[in-house]
């Protein structure tokens, strides 16, 4: 029963990248203030609690960082790989200037720190994708800057974090379009499949083959999602998901499911209150859950997507709907009621 559980105020309410690590949630993501310092902010999501925090990187005793983070930055992203997360690429706030240093955080340590790499090294670059294989990030598209100009590319390089050596990756079969920025790139078994972009087409579902190199458009169906950027993707069962995004014309709040064994899309209806149509958001699964938050036109707003609600939820969701009496629920049901309908922060 694919239900929406729960609307919170109170998430960032800037643009950034986020990864799942357990039951929490952690935030990578530009400070909404200026006049701060040039430090990326970390935040931290609790799934339990339905509250966050915000997380200082280990300090020395003089107060200074442990050891180099990031800028404020947007259009970056960020992978898990085993206990460090990698952000990688996106523009600094002010400034503007593209980067193309990996930066690696220890979920355990709380520090920051900058892997020596070599190789083959991405060119500086904004609204690409990110997704990971094992222990390798793939990195696909995105805005590169050149001098004085702007292009989009549709690239790919890898990067292997048991040796932080990049490699470009010389693809095979049919090129993916020339128009990769805002799109979505998620992997499924050994395969990488490319949704979406500026400039996309409807149908160019793209698939790339990581042990292959190889490249391919889907074929065809009469069913498939209208063409889309800022959108949110992800995989559950074996199949990947879309949501949200928008084209030049409008914004969307639909769902679709894509078959990656018969190439077929179909869209999916679930139930409770959708969210609004949104796009640019952040997007982690959670167990059987689906958290959806920092959308550009949707600033502090979070949604829960759940795949299997459990009879529990679905009691306290009639509760909220209904405003039934709370006094004589035990006190650990009222609290997390009343978790589920206030401020996050």
């Amino acid at each position: 029963m694919l239900s929406w559980t729960l609307h919170q105020k109170g998430s960032p309410k800037e643009d950034g990248a986020a990864v799942a690590v357990r039951h929490q949630l952690y935030y990578f993501g530009r400070n909404s203030d200026e006049n701060n310092e040039d430090q990326i902010d970390v935040q931290v999501f609790n799934t339990v609690t339905l509250l966050w925090r915000k997380v200082t990187p280990v300090t020395s005793g003089t107060g200074i960082c442990h050891l180099e983070g990031p800028s404020r930055r947007r259009g970056h992203t960020a992978v898990l790989i085993e206990c460090t997360v990698y952000l990688w690429g996106g523009t600094s706030i002010p400034g503007y200037n593209y980067c193309n240093v990996i930066y690696a955080f220890d979920v355990d340590a709380h520090t920051w720190f900058k892997p020596q790499v070599s190789g083959t090294i991405p060119e500086r670059r904004r609204n690409h994708s990110a997704c990971v294989l094992g222990k390798v990030m793939f990195i696909h598209g995105g805005v590169t800057q050149t001098g004085l100009t702007n292009d989009i590319t549709n690239d790919i390089y890898k990067l292997d974090t048991t040796t932080m050596v990049w490699t470009s990756i010389n693809t095979r079969g049919t090129p993916p379009p020339a128009h990769q920025s805002c799109h979505s790139a998620t992997i499924i078994g050994t395969k990488m499949f490319v949704f979406g972009g500026c400039g996309s087409q409807p149908y160019n579902t793209r698939v790339f083959d990581t042990e292959t190199s190889h490249c391919m458009n889907t074929p065809s169906t009469q069913l498939v999602p209208e063409g889309r950027y800022g959108h949110s993707a992800f995989t559950y069962n074996g199949e990947l998901y879309i949501f949200g995004g928008r084209n030049y014309n409008q914004a969307f709040n639909d769902l679709w499911k894509f078959n990656p064994e018969t190439f077929s899309w179909k869209k999916v209806v679930s139930k409770g209150k959708v969210p609004s149509p949104m796009y640019s958001m952040s997007c982690c699964m959670v167990g059987d859950r689906i958290i959806l938050f920092g959308a550009y036109n949707r600033p502090g707003d979070l949604y829960v997507l759940d795949f299997s609600p459990s009879l529990k939820t679905l009691c306290k969701l009639a509760v909220i709907q209904y405003g039934l009496d709370q006094s004589e629920l035990p006190h650990n049901i009222r609290w997390e009621l009343a978790a589920m309908t206030s401020n996050s922060q």
